[in-house]
């Protein structure tokens, strides 16, 4: 399917596919946690950046990575580049943010880690468990290195990219932590 068929028939479908090169793959709905956590997020961002040139999406806007020839739907997207203005794709984000599940954890921490990092403008990739207390952020350094952070429970992080500092604890308020099925490996810790 080329790019241009793929949005096209994107704007009418039942339910959200993501495309890579060429082959379109259906997304799962998402849990109570997994809604919460992303809203909280998004919310906080909105709140806090309201004033700035900054513009937050939630789970339906999609990024397109040309260097993978990929769309994909991040749960939130943070955007300041004036020109990004796609009405439903944006290309230049500078903060993505995804929140883990036992069914996407492996994709978000490898496959979508790896093209995340070949989008120029891209400063911060944010990741949030849904089954504890966790973030982790991969984060670009002005050398053009990136490093690897991870924060509980009783911490607070700063997003540079965006000038936002967020305690872990306020993003899972209001949030049910169900353990990690027994059945599934634990998901993949292989920072960069």
């Amino acid at each position: 399917m080329s790019v241009d068929e793929y949005l096209e028939a994107e704007k009418d479908a039942a339910m959200r596919h993501e495309y890579i090169a060429g082959q379109i793959f259906a997304i799962a709905g998402a849990s109570d946690a997994h809604n919460t956590i992303a809203l909280n997020f998004a919310s906080r961002a909105r709140s806090d950046l309201r004033s700035s040139s900054c513009r937050v999406y939630i789970s339906d806007m999609k990024v397109w990575i040309e260097a993978v020839q990929a769309f994909y739907y991040p749960d939130v997207v943070v955007t300041y580049d004036p020109e990004d203005n796609g009405e439903y794709s944006k290309m230049k984000p500078c903060l993505i943010v995804e929140v883990t599940s036992p069914t996407t954890t492996v994709m978000d921490h490898r496959e979508k880690l790896q093209a995340y990092r070949k989008i120029p403008s891209l400063r911060e990739y944010v990741m949030m468990a849904q089954h504890e207390m966790l973030v982790e952020i991969y984060r670009l350094d002005s050398r053009g290195h990136w490093w690897f952070e991870t924060y509980g429970p009783e911490q607070s992080f700063a997003l540079e990219s965006v000038n936002l500092e967020i305690a872990v604890k306020d993003l899972y308020e209001g949030v049910v932590l169900r353990p990690w099925p027994a059945s599934l490996p634990e998901p993949p810790t292989n920072p960069i």
